[in-house]
């Protein structure tokens, strides 16, 4: 198997990886734990990469079980994460457009709670109309293309942030690192659960089997995870001497403000970026939780019975809270659907090493499920 083969199975998880994450993962922790966003940032993503193996080994083991039928508790349990990715699917479709309505609102100075919520529901009952008209199938070709846009703003951040630390650094003989936030042990435990959503992606190559066979899936889905959670340690590094600009005031949006810090050509190619990723991971999900629903449902559910469900939940959510609330209930709906998967990859297993590694895993998710609170 060569590593070309490969890099197109990877598109789909690192476009959802990357989708919101970068956006909105240095605010949250600097929020939660100031000056050690870095060692959060490393526990998330080593959390994350052992939640990825779960999924790594329910494409290996879990599937031919429930294509065989398997027990009566791995069919319901795995029925059962069907309807939770859905729920979770939902969640992300309104977050996605929240974020893009932050980022767009606040190039106009217009970034206020109500304007935020009617953009939203606005973008998304765009979708929703597409969807029911003619079916969101031709947009999923912006995905990739938004990939790319996104891989090159990243890019482009982390070089213009590292230039920036290193001029401080020369300049003052050590980097400025923000101030510590008074909170409780458990109160950064709780805010740094709630951030899962960040690096949620990759079980997206479980889904993937009428394109990708099995050993590609596995590889794509542990490249996936090596490359863009590195990629989210080194941006939080890079983006730490820059944070004390905010002064403590962390939004949703702060991301263009340390980007205007870093260099004032930044600001609107990453609005840009932004408003693309945001959209196709948003059309993305909604086609993912059309299909789930319609499959979950045994055909009875039709697709755009299933795109206007889905729009219709997300619009109602819009107006449920701030960015950083619909952040953290991505992340508990994604941590119960991962929790589920936990079940199924025990229900399957017989290796007591693996069946313990999942309990601890579980109970991690568990803990993110019932604890996990927003940033502010």
């Amino acid at each position: 198997m060569t590593t070309r083969s490969i890099v197109p199975a990877m598109s789909t998880p690192l476009a959802s990886i990357f989708g919101s994450g970068f956006l909105v993962v240095v605010p949250i922790l600097a929020s939660a734990v100031g000056p050690y966003a870095v060692p959060a940032m490393v526990v998330v993503a080593f959390v994350a990469f052992l939640v990825g193996s779960i999924v790594r080994h329910n494409i290996l083991c879990a599937e031919p079980v429930l294509e065989r039928g398997g027990s009566t508790v791995t069919v319901m349990v795995e029925r059962l994460s069907d309807f939770a990715l859905v729920a979770a699917y939902v969640v992300s479709v309104c977050l996605y457009i929240h974020i893009l309505s932050a980022f767009v609102l606040a190039s106009f100075e217009l970034d206020t709670a109500f304007n935020k919520s009617l953009l939203t529901t606005i973008v998304i009952a765009v979708i929703t109309i597409i969807g029911l008209l003619g079916g969101l199938k031709p947009l999923e070709k912006l995905e990739r293309w938004a990939l790319y846009v996104t891989l090159v703003i990243l890019a482009t951040l982390l070089l213009l942030f590292g230039i920036y630390d290193a001029k401080q650094f020369l300049t003052l003989g050590q980097f400025t690192l923000p101030e510590m936030p008074a909170r409780s042990a458990w109160e950064i435990a709780t805010i740094v659960a709630g951030t899962l959503i960040v690096v949620q992606g990759f079980e997206t190559t479980r889904y993937l089997g009428e394109h990708f066979d099995v050993p590609t899936r596995i590889r794509a889905s542990r490249w996936s995870q090596y490359f863009s959670l590195g990629i989210y340690v080194l941006f939080v590094a890079l983006a730490q001497p820059i944070v004390p600009v905010l002064e403590s005031r962390y939004g949703d949006n702060s991301l263009i403000t340390l980007a205007a810090t870093a260099s004032f050509l930044l600001p609107l190619p990453l609005i840009i970026a932004a408003s693309m990723s945001q959209f196709s991971a948003a059309v993305a999900d909604t086609l993912a939780a059309a299909a789930n629903m319609k499959e979950a449902s045994k055909q009875r559910v039709d697709m755009r019975w299933g795109y206007l469900l889905v729009g219709s939940a997300a619009m109602a959510l819009a107006w449920s809270g701030s960015t950083f609330e619909i952040i953290t209930l991505a992340s508990r709906a994604f941590a119960f659907y991962y929790l589920l998967q936990c079940v199924v990859a025990f229900s399957v297993c017989r290796n007591y090493r693996e069946r313990s590694l999942f309990v601890s895993i579980g109970l991690v998710l568990a803990f993110v499920l019932i604890f996990a609170v927003p940033a502010g």
